[in-house]
């Protein structure tokens, strides 16, 4: 089951296509210790937590140092905003932060931010603001556009894509 997937270009532009990929980079990834992968001509950065896998991939061009900051301000954010309880439960249950701090972090693509402490600020920020349902459901709305060229970014639980 996929918590969030993002894609910010047409490299795989149909649902199957899609989800062949996602599931090749898991089966690629899921059991090995290293950060960093090459797979399709992607630079796939990836993290684990407990029963969670969060993804960062951008083109072969792509810096994988900008990519590995993007996806541990996500999980550092995530972290604090779960006191330190990263694993499927605890992010079912708080999915609007998720989706805050995805949009704090990376807009269309472009990477905005890359440190945890003011992503986490801006999200407790933004939860002042607006009411909870309206953001959850503006986020899901945000996502869902059509985004422009840039890297993709996931995060998935294994028991659907697993062997």
């Amino acid at each position: 089951m996929e918590a969030l997937i993002l894609y910010y270009d047409d490299t795989y532009p149909s649902v199957k296509e899609q989800k062949a990929f996602e599931k090749n980079i898991f089966n690629k990834t899921h059991r090995t210790d290293s950060e960093i992968a090459l797979l399709e001509g992607l630079t796939v950065v990836y993290k684990s937590s407990i029963d969670l896998y969060f993804y960062v991939i951008g083109s072969s061009y792509e810096n994988e140092l900008m990519l590995m900051a993007v996806l541990n301000c996500l999980f550092d954010s995530l972290s604090q905003m779960l006191r330190k309880n990263v694993e499927k439960r605890a992010l079912l249950e708080n999915m609007e932060g998720l989706f805050l701090a995805v949009d704090e972090i990376v807009d269309g693509g472009v990477i905005l931010e890359s440190d945890p402490q003011q992503v986490v600020h801006r999200v407790a920020l933004r939860g002042e603001d607006v009411p909870l349902t309206e953001q959850t459901v503006s986020q899901v709305y945000l996502f869902s556009l059509h985004p422009p060229s840039g890297f993709e970014l996931f995060c998935n639980f294994p028991n659907k894509l697993g062997p």
